[in-house]
């Protein structure tokens, strides 16, 4: 049974040292460990700030000796005691190490039941459970750390966007329904029968609206929603760092980006970044990294192998060039040692539907002799090796690796495999820094399922100038005024100058196959707020939640998330989502079709 809480503490258990021996001192926290060394007790005392060494002995007191004997893990306490050197059996592990605490009265405030795994930074447990223990698991200091992490930036970013005369204003949870991009998770109105509310899945049109109303430097720390298939670097609901300012240009937001970034790793991490970043096409990105998120960390670019391989009889390549499909691939710069085995394996790689689809993985190795071996040897012919090698630059001891399929599946394909090489040569290394801003969008891409032009970021993007006269003409050749900020591989942030001129922004909805109608029935607050006065203005979105994957060497976003869901969308912990009875549906007037399944992503 818990005592009362009469011991408040005087120090946190990350607190005391030396210079504290001799003082009598409370401390309240968790029962870390718990070691009988015949006759003395220890405990591992732990709160949020640290860990501190606490003696049992029966010489200072029987009772709370026999009370810590009978002590379970985890229990939370408080004692109260004195501070000793503890001499020759320091731990310099801990910054407490120095000292111990020798109690002489303790209070269980809070006893444990047999844990269901162990609180260690590696535990033995599965991820299952220990998200069904979330509240345990948040425990580790692996976890703690991250935490802590996450909240020291959101302070410097808060701090620094302050100084810089932004206003932090909050936009509504509960708003319309105005589907672009991914699904829209949709609440039902108990006040008006089958009427729905959306949760936003940014606050995109509130943060223009505030810029049409005056408000010219806004940002939020926002929770967004987007019904979408998970993986280890989304959630259905995550966090952005949201901007969008007033008569600016995009110089202005990249330079603004790039030293709120500086002011993280510095306030956060102590490290100097060195801006200004560099910047890469979209063309370039997609061309050389196959991705417009592309790792910059390492090379070993995508090639264009095909017009050296042009009037080879090398049946499978010379059928995919008659066939106008794409022959690229990579150079491996010490890669012969591969072997036929591992080759197969990179082929069965790239052949999963998830990494590309390719049919094949064609390969050659070059020799001491400077020839290239392999099926890709039977490609060229003498002659022509010798240009092959020159022209990318392949020395002996490389390895070749070519794919010939369509030109998405080629670079679906050689992007994952870039990867997948970096990773197992150690070219990616969680240490180093690589940002890269990409630029130079198209405005629009083609939908195969909507058989019309779709917007690649959202229909409130700006074209570039010189090519609004071709929204009509060409929209394929429109580039649009957007710009991504890349860590490591991944997307950070996104953002664009937006459209502020109401016929500008009717053009976009035409080129889009979106008709008046359609505009004003779901855009119609902003197209009627653009018609009284809107000031030209952009913004930027970064995701909170991957910087912070990034910054603590996470390899899942569910390690820096407090309370994260799986894969399959679920809560372990509350179990949610879950039925409600029907009383509940009853009343919001809605019927459920039992035994629906999901509908697949097309």
């Amino acid at each position: 049974m818990s005592t009362p809480f009469t011991l408040s503490r005087t120090h946190t258990c990350g607190a005391l040292r030396l210079a504290h021996a001799g003082s009598e001192v409370t401390l309240n926290g968790w029962a870390a460990t718990w070691r009988d060394h015949g006759g003395l007790i220890f405990i591992d005392l732990r709160d949020r700030y640290g860990r501190c060494q606490l003696t049992f002995s029966p010489e200072v007191s029987a009772q709370a000796y026999e009370q810590a004997r009978n002590l379970r893990r985890e229990s939370v306490i408080a004692v109260r005691g004195r501070v000793a050197d503890r001499g020759a059996n320091r731990n310099p592990n801990l910054p407490t190490g120095d000292i111990e605490v020798m109690v002489s009265e303790i209070e269980v405030l809070g006893p444990s039941q047999p844990l269901p795994f162990e609180i260690m930074d590696d535990p033995k447990a599965s991820e299952e459970l220990r998200l069904h223990h979330r509240v345990l698991d948040l425990r580790r200091d692996v976890l703690k750390d991250k935490l802590i992490l996450r909240h020291r930036v959101i302070q410097a970013v808060r701090r620094f966007l302050d100084s810089r005369d932004f206003l932090e204003l909050e936009t509504p949870v509960l708003t319309r329904s105005t589907p672009e991009g991914a699904r829209d998770f949709l609440v039902p109105s108990r006040i008006n029968p089958g009427q729905f509310y959306a949760l936003p899945q940014s606050p995109q049109l509130f943060k223009q609206l505030f810029m049409v109303a005056g408000y010219d430097r806004y940002f939020q720390v926002v929770r967004c929603f987007r019904d979408e298939d998970l993986r280890h670097d989304r959630q259905l609901e995550f966090t952005q760092i949201d901007l969008e300012l007033s008569f600016v240009r995009e110089e202005d937001i990249i330079a603004l980006v790039e030293q709120m970034i500086v002011c993280m790793w510095k306030e956060a991490l102590g490290i100097d970044l060195t801006p200004p970043f560099p910047r890469m096409t979209f063309a370039t990105a997609v061309t050389r990294y196959g991705t417009d998120a592309p790792d910059t960390r390492f090379g070993m670019l995508i090639e264009d192998f095909a017009p050296h391989f042009a009037g080879t009889d090398f049946r499978i390549v010379a059928d995919a060039l008659e066939q106008g499909k794409a022959v690229k691939g990579l150079v491996v710069t010490g890669g012969a040692s591969f072997s036929r085995k591992q080759l197969d394996g990179l082929a069965a790689f790239i052949a999963a539907r998830e990494n590309g689809g390719a049919q094949g993985l064609l390969w050659g190795k070059v020799g001491d002799d400077g020839l290239i071996s392999g099926p890709l040897g039977k490609v060229l012919s003498g002659d022509n090796q010798a240009d092959f090698l020159a022209a990318f630059k392949v020395n002996h001891g490389d390895l070749i690796l070519a794919v010939a399929d369509r030109p998405e599946t080629v670079q679906a394909s050689l992007c994952k495999l870039r990867l997948k090489l970096g990773d197992e040569l150690g070219l990616r290394k969680d240490g180093d820094l690589s940002f890269v801003w990409v630029v130079d969008f198209p405005l629009l891409e083609f939908s195969a399922e909507e058989q019309r032009w779709v917007a690649r970021h959202h229909p409130f993007t700006s074209p570039r100038p010189e090519d609004v006269d071709l929204l009509e003409k060409d929209p394929e050749a429109v580039l649009a005024r957007a710009y991504d900020i890349v860590l490591n591989g991944s997307e950070i942030g996104g953002g664009s100058i937006r459209i502020h001129d109401q016929e500008l922004q009717r053009r976009a909805f035409a080129a889009m196959g979106i008709g008046e109608e359609e505009a004003q029935n779901k855009f119609g607050f902003l197209l009627s707020a653009l018609r009284f006065g809107a000031p030209p203005h952009g913004g930027l979105a970064m995701g909170l939640d991957r910087i912070i994957m990034i910054m603590t060497g996470a390899h899942s976003i569910r390690d820096v998330i407090a309370f994260p869901k799986t894969t399959r969308g679920a809560c372990l912990m509350t179990e949610a989502p879950s039925p409600v009875d029907d009383r509940q549906l009853a009343e919001l007037g809605i019927a459920v079709i039992r035994g629906a399944q999901p509908k697949e992503k097309p």
